[in-house]
């Protein structure tokens, strides 16, 4: 990972500069996107995988918790003890994603360190040394981390390889469990009971002693179960000897001594073969524990093989991954050789452009000192121009000014003495309307004094007499009453205001 960050960020780098200099490498900027390809396609792949793993781990957890909750009713001591141990396994999971992370953190803090540290600087020997050192360091965090995890990796298949061989030995133990429970529990009473066919791998005795079951009626003889066990009751107390056969005579009255003597040498045979049978899977297990241990010597053979060839592919990817740190290192001094020639180039460019500029410059301020005297000139002629101009306006509208003023003075003086005239036409006018209108008010006043001056006898009766008018109304509504008016009415008075 350290080559794989150090070659990106070379080809970075090459990249800023390829627009500077006129040397190109084709050949490493394809190599370098081929293996960012690859890299992203594994890491894509990875990722996918793990989430994969992720979804069917938790899938496990459910099914796991909800067996437990459904056995705690009877294993309580069990599930306290699976409850722990979980407890013990997730407190060493979050140890570890926690140490893991801490080791990612700073692993990319170095990468991030090494490339702020190749970003606009000039190689200095300083500069080197101090990239090395970061190089140095994230290759030892990124090469302690691969060895860390190579370890716990090889730690958990072991366990896992462990437990499988565990899983597997227990499995096959609760089949010969349920062989067996199947074999006691196994209807006796008719002759010819059905049992399974012996299978090829198992021994003889144990093929001998399932053929002889078979023949002889199963486990009781062919007799019935209570009359076995009162059988094996009289055998057991009197350790097989022959006067059991009186005792197991009271128990088995339906039997005859006959009977009891050949159920006597069918069990005997019986114990002789369990005992053969016995033997011969001691001998059997014996044998497979001893597969089973040159099994593992060479499990652990080819895995000591596999180990050793993945140090000789770390040592070969380790060498691998050291050329190509020279290779990006002396490509790195090329490029930075490159660059320095470039920036030779350019400085020399730079020079020569900066004093053609200051000439220009020059040239240009000149230009303009001349055009700026120039405008400046024109602009003092435009105003003297322009004064002399204003000057001569000021003289004419001074001259409009005192024309139109001795106009003025003449045309008022005309209005003054026309309006005069008009005053005085108008107050003759007016006196002479005041004289028609006196003499006409003399006139009218001898005309009343004539009119008014005639003899009016007095007649006080006249204020009670009906007048004209009301004399004609009378003549249509007639008189409404035959005497004098006693009594006139009006209006109530409020008792409110009687007294007021």
């Amino acid at each position: 990972m350290a080559a794989l960050a150090t070659t990106l960020c070379t080809a970075k780098q090459c990249s800023q500069g390829q627009g500077d200099s006129s040397v190109q490498q084709p050949c490493t900027s394809s190599l370098d996107s081929v293996d960012h390809r690859l890299a992203r396609q594994k890491a894509v792949q990875f990722l996918r995988q793990a989430e994969k793993n992720k979804r069917q781990i938790e899938k496990l957890e459910k099914e796991r918790t909800l067996s437990t909750q459904c056995r705690k009713s009877g294993w309580t001591d069990v599930c306290g003890e699976l409850e722990e141990y979980e407890k013990v396994l997730e407190d060493e999971r979050n140890a570890d994603k926690l140490n893991l992370r801490k080791q990612l953190v700073k692993i990319h803090n170095g990468v991030r360190k090494f490339q702020t540290q190749l970003t606009d600087v000039k190689p200095t020997p300083e500069l080197i040394e101090r990239l090395k050192e970061i190089m140095s360091e994230v290759e030892i965090s990124i090469s302690t981390l691969k060895e860390e995890q190579r370890s716990c990796l090889e730690e958990l298949l072991k366990e896992d390889r462990t437990c499988r061989q565990e899983i597997t030995a227990y499995e096959k133990k609760i089949e010969n469990w349920s062989l067996a429970a199947k074999s006691d529990h196994k209807p006796t009473t008719a002759p010819t009971v059905k049992t399974k066919l012996p299978d090829r791998d198992l021994p003889a005795e144990v093929r001998a002693l399932e053929v002889f079951l078979q023949k002889t009626g199963g486990l009781n003889g062919g007799w019935d179960q209570f009359d076995h066990q009162a059988f094996l009751k009289a055998w057991t107390r009197h350790s097989g000897q022959p006067a059991y056969r009186k005792e197991a005579k009271l128990y088995l009255p339906a039997k005859t001594l006959e009977e009891i003597e050949e159920h006597e040498d069918w069990h005997r045979e019986l114990i002789s073969l369990q005992d053969r049978k016995r033997e011969a899977v001691q001998r059997w297990k014996a044998s497979k524990q001893q597969e089973r241990q040159t099994r593992i010597q060479s499990q652990k053979e080819m895995e000591e093989a596999e180990r050793r060839e993945k140090e000789a592919k770390s040592q070969a990817h380790q060498n691998r991954a050291e050329e190509e740190k020279r290779e990006a290192a002396r490509r790195l001094e090329e490029w930075r050789e490159d660059k320095r020639r470039n920036e030779e180039r350019e400085k020399e460019q730079r020079l020569c452009e900066e004093i053609q500029r200051r000439r220009r410059e020059k040239e240009e301020r000149r230009r303009q000192l001349e055009v700026k005297l120039t405008i400046e000139e024109q602009l003092r002629l435009r105003r003297e121009q322009e004064e002399e101009e204003g000057r001569r306006k000021r003289e004419e509208e001074q001259r409009e000014i005192e024309e139109r003023r001795k106009e003025a003075m003449q045309a008022i003086k005309h209005f003054k003495e026309r309006d005069l005239h008009k005053v005085e036409a108008k107050l003759q006018e007016k006196q002479l309307r005041e004289k028609e209108e006196e003499e006409r008010q003399r006139r009218i006043a001898a005309k009343f004094k004539e009119k008014v001056d005639s003899q009016v006898s007095r007649d006080p009766s006249r204020l009670t007499r009906p007048t004209k008018g009301w004399d004609e109304r009378m003549k249509h509504i007639g008189p409404s009453g035959g005497g004098p008016v006693l009594q006139m009415f009006h209006r109530a008075v409020p008792t409110w205001r009687q007294g007021l």
